[in-house]
């Protein structure tokens, strides 16, 4: 995004919050509760906690499933200052998951057992050179981390382990980022995370440096509105679900610090579209429990999400955490890092009475996405389609892509991404954008490996961007013009739920008027294919059975097209995929219809 754009955004992010001055975080910081802990759980509210579990049999099986991933870790080394190619990220996260389970542990049972070895941890990461400023989340998480440590177990520490660990947090998390800040202009979720560590830290040592800490809280107040701006207006993330995970947890994390220490978040939780994010969240997981993964999303079933439990109860509704008590209940603890977070955000007695949610679901945005459905049972009909661009962060060139689910099973589906370093060991310039970058030389990136329409075998259009311009009960259209600029005239494509629990999907377009074009359709599938003549195949998976049917245009012929080996040697191998597909010639300024009907038999 340009600068100036930038600037722009920010400007009206920070109006709609109120900008806020250093002094006036100060004023705040001079009236913080004495004594340690007060981030997200203050002291004394343990007692709280350990009442509900005692009356709520799911709360309870997460407390001791919780307390027994703390128990797991004591035995472990510390981490020790192991970078994966240029990331410290990986220890920075396994810090920050051991300070949070075994705070929370030792909050519950009062057990020296988990203080000293949290101890243990803070001393070694206290220790490392530095936090890896190059790559700046790293720093980011292990701040937080350090930071709950200190506050968590501030009373079980002596005073010569405090003024170590509080020395790292301002020298190897702090300072740096009050240097480092290119983050702050980012609207993506590289600001949230470092927004978030740094405040927790900043929060964590306020009194021993008050000025430090104004600063950097202020500055997150004023900049974090740049990336809660791309939830507007309705929720949608334009990063996709994993990077939901990611930032809007974090973000949360921000929030419920605010709260939770100073009292305000400073109108924050109010940027337009926030609130509201859950609503997407919860309907981008299809029956199957995978979610759909556009962008650099992976295709594993989600786990649980703390910050859904948080977005709840800000408001005040229970069908929100549906699917979450689902897993809950079935105690899905996901092993992720945040996960003691679930305890905390989880109001008394929400989820108890959550009804079934709506089956459509909207939202517009950087990146438009819709999600329609037949019902809220295992073997509900499920179809989701995108717009966007693939100028926006972690993008892929799928634009007008969908998934599909039927009767428990994913047959429309993505390869999802590519782990990074496995890329970045080997040259490849994976963050380089543009048109002609390299990025979309990596199979799994491009157009050619995604559930859309390609032309003549062309890239679609880097700074395109395509809106849903119709959704109702059941089907969305989403315009493709951009997309293609250059290639087709327009182009528009329509998914929607059929009879008998199908999927259609359509696709309009025009070629140019003085270009011939041939315009492929194709979806990956794991499952088998099985070509039964012209226009015709059925899909085999898990003992079940699609009919895929080419209602228009007639006489095309379906092929199978590879998708592992894949292209290069730089790629990932794809196995048990494929994808089905046909191509239509369409001549110079023909209009043209493709309607493909998915439906299991």
């Amino acid at each position: 995004m340009k600068s100036a754009l930038c600037s722009a955004l920010l400007l009206a992010a920070s109006v709609a919050v109120g900008a806020v001055e250093v002094p006036d975080v100060a004023r705040r910081l001079e009236g913080l509760a004495p004594g340690h802990p007060r981030l997200f759980l203050q002291a004394g509210e343990e007692g709280a906690l350990r009442k509900l579990a005692a009356s709520d049999p799911v709360r309870a099986r997460l407390h001791a499933g919780l307390i027994a991933e703390a128990d797991r870790m004591i035995s472990l080394a510390p981490v020790e200052r192991v970078l994966i190619g240029r990331r410290l990220l990986d220890k920075s996260r396994t810090a920050l998951s051991r300070m949070l389970h075994l705070g929370f542990a030792w909050r519950m049972t009062g057990d020296r057992k988990y203080s000293e070895r949290a101890r243990a941890e803070m001393v070694a990461v206290a220790g490392f050179s530095d936090w890896n400023p190059s790559h700046f989340l790293d720093v980011a998480e292990m701040t937080a981390a350090m930071g709950i440590g200190y506050d968590w177990f501030y009373g079980a520490l002596d005073e010569d382990t405090r003024a170590l660990v509080r020395n790292a947090i301002v020298t190897k998390g702090l300072r740096p980022g009050r240097a480092a800040h290119s983050w702050t202009k980012a609207v993506h979720n590289w600001n949230q995370v470092c927004n978030a560590g740094l405040t927790v830290g900043a929060l964590a040592v306020a009194e021993s440096e008050p000025a430090l800490a104004a600063e950097l809280i202020a500055r997150a107040v004023n900049t974090v509105p740049l990336a809660m701006h791309e939830y507007g207006p309705d929720g949608a993330y334009p990063e996709g679900v994993s990077y939901w995970g990611y930032g809007t947890t974090f973000n949360v994390m921000l929030l419920a610090a605010l709260q939770s220490t100073l009292g305000t978040d400073f109108g924050l939780t109010a940027q337009p579209g926030f609130l509201a994010t859950a609503d997407y969240m919860l309907h981008v997981f299809g029956p199957t429990g995978l979610p759909f993964n556009y962008s650099d999303a992976g295709s594993r079933e989600g786990g649980l999400q703390p910050a859904m439990f948080w977005l709840a109860g800000a408001r005040g509704d229970s069908k929100l955490l549906f699917t979450e008590m689902q897993k809950l209940e079935k105690g899905r603890l996901s092993h992720d890092r945040m996960d003691p977070f679930l305890a905390l955000w989880m109001k008394p007695g929400m989820g108890q009475t959550a009804a079934a949610p709506p089956l459509h679901w909207v939202g517009h945005g950087v990146t438009p996405v819709a999600m329609h459905r037949t019902g809220w049972d295992g073997g509900a009909t499920f179809v989701a389609v995108k717009g966007g661009s693939p100028s926006t962060n972690h993008a892929h060139m799928d634009i007008g892509s969908f998934v599909m689910d039927a009767d428990g099973v994913r047959w429309a589906d993505d390869l999802g991404m590519q782990d990074y370093n496995s890329l970045e060991t080997k040259g490849v310039a994976l963050w380089s954008r543009g048109q002609d970058a390299a990025r979309w030389d990596v199979f799994r990136l491009s157009a050619g490996a995604h559930n859309v329409l390609t032309v003549d075998g062309a890239r679609q259009r880097y700074d395109g961007h395509a809106k849903i311009v119709e959704s109702g009960a059941g089907g969305s259209v989403v315009d493709l013009r951009e997309t293609y600029a250059g290639q087709l005239a327009s182009a528009r494509r329509r998914v929607a739920l059929g009879a008998e629990r199908s999927v259609v999907v359509t696709d309009d377009f025009v070629a140019l008027a003085d270009k011939a074009a041939t315009v492929r359709w194709a979806m990956v599938t794991r499952a088998e294919v099985r070509l039964d003549g012209t226009g015709r195949a059925t899909l085999l998976r898990d003992g079940k059975r699609l009919a895929l049917r080419v209602m228009e245009p007639a006489g095309v012929t379906l092929q199978i097209y590879a998708t592992d080996p894949p292209p290069a040697a730089t790629d990932a191998p794809n196995p048990g995929t494929r994808m089905v597909g046909f191509t239509v010639a369409t001549p110079a300024g023909a209009a043209r219809r493709i309607r493909v009907e998915l439906a299991p038999i």
